[in-house]
C-alpha cells in the first residue's frame, strides 16, 4: 500500500501542487496538509481519494502559490466579516475586560481576504483536474509495488506446497512406525511388570493394540495437510483475481497459521516437526507483507 505521485499545475493565477503518499495500515487513515484558504477544498480531497484508494495512511499535500500580478486586487469576504462582529459583540456582552481583536487580527483570519481575481470555483475546478492526475499516477505507483508484492507471495506459496508434497507421503508410514514403537514399548514395560518371563494374554495384547491405533489416528496429519492444501489454493486464486484482496489474505494467513500449528503439534517424527516450523516461517513472511496489500 505504499506509494507516492506529485503533480504541479501551473495557471494564469499561480502554481498549484498536490502530493500524494501512503505508507502501511490496515484501514484507510487521511490527513491532509494545506493551508487554511485551501482548507473549504478537503471534502473534495477526501471523496476523490476514498473512491480510489481503501487501505492505508494517506497524507494528501495541497498549496497553491499565487502569482505576483501588478493591479490586483483583495476581495473582503463581508459575509464572514459580519459573523465575526456578531460573534466579538457576544464574547464583550460576557466578558466586557475582554480586548475587541484589532484589524490586523481580523484581516489575517482564515478566509476574510481573498484574492478578487481568482473565485473559488475556478481554484476548486484547477484542483480537480490535478488532483485526477495525481491519483493516476498514486494508483499506478501503487500497483507496481502490489506487483512485486504478488510475486513474492506466490513464490512462499510454491515453497510451502513443495514442503507439502514432500512430506505427505511421509505421513502414513510415520503414523505406522510410532503405532509399532508404541506397542513394542507398552509390551515391554508390561512384560516387566509381570516379572516371571511370561507373555502377556491376548486379549491384553488386542487391547493395547486398539489403544495405540487410536492414538495413531490423533497424530494423523493427513487431514491437515489437505486443508492446507486447499487453503493456498484459495489464496493463489485471491491474488489471481486482483482487486481489494488484503483482508481476505488476512484471514487466509491466519487459517494456514492454524494448520501449520496442529500439524506441529501432531508430528510424530523429526521430518513432520521440522516441516512445520519451515511453513510457519514462511507463513510469517506472507503475513507481514499481506498487510502491505490493499
Amino acid at each position: 500500500m505504499t506509494g507516492y505521485a506529485v503533480v504541479k499545475r501551473e495557471s494564469d493565477a499561480g502554481r498549484l501542487t498536490i502530493e500524494l503518499k501512503s505508507v502501511n495500515s490496515r484501514f484507510l487513515d487521511l490527513q491532509f496538509r494545506m493551508n487554511d484558504e485551501l482548507r473549504s477544498l478537503e471534502p473534495v480531497l477526501r471523496e476523490a481519494i476514498m473512491s480510489r484508494t481503501a487501505r492505508g495512511k494517506v497524507e494528501c499535500r495541497l498549496s497553491f502559490g499565487r502569482r505576483e500580478q501588478s493591479g490586483s486586487s483583495l476581495a473582503v469576504n463581508e459575509a464572514l466579516l459580519a459573523a465575526l462582529g456578531t460573534a466579538q459583540h457576544n464574547v464583550l456582552d460576557t466578558f466586557s475586560n475582554a480586548r475587541p481583536m484589532s484589524v490586523n487580527e481580523l484581516l489575517r483570519w482564515p478566509g476574510v481576504l481573498s484574492d478578487s481575481e481568482l473565485s473559488q470555483d475556478s481554484l476548486q475546478a484547477d484542483v480537480q483536474a490535478a488532483l485526477k492526475d495525481t491519483l493516476d499516477a498514486f494508483v499506478m505507483s501503487r500497483q507496481r509495488e502490489g506487483a512485486s508484492l504478488e510475486a513474492m507471495l506466490v513464490s512462499r506459496i510454491d515453497d510451502i506446497e513443495q514442503i507439502v508434497a514432500r512430506i505427505t507421503p511421509l505421513v502414513p508410514q510415520a503414523v505406522e512406525q510410532f503405532r509399532q514403537k508404541a506397542i513394542e514399548r507398552m509390551q515391554e514395560v508390561l512384560g516387566q511388570a509381570l516379572g516371571d518371563g511370561s507373555t502377556l494374554p491376548t486379549d491384553l495384547q488386542d487391547r493395547i493394540r486398539q489403544e495405540v491405533t487410536l492414538y495413531g489416528i490423533r497424530v494423523d496429519v493427513a487431514e491437515e495437510l489437505t486443508r492446507l492444501s486447499g487453503h493456498l489454493t484459495e489464496t493463489r486464486a485471491i491474488l489471481k483475481k486482483g482487486g481489494q484482496v488484503g483482508k481476505r489474505l488476512d484471514f487466509m494467513m491466519q487459517e494456514l497459521n492454524r494448520e501449520a500449528n496442529t500439524l506441529g503439534s501432531k508430528a510424530a517424527v523429526k521430518e513432520l516437526s521440522e516441516a512445520s516450523m519451515q511453513m510457519k516461517l514462511l507463513i510469517e513472511q506472507m503475513r507481514e507483507q499481506v498487510q502491505n496489500l490493499e
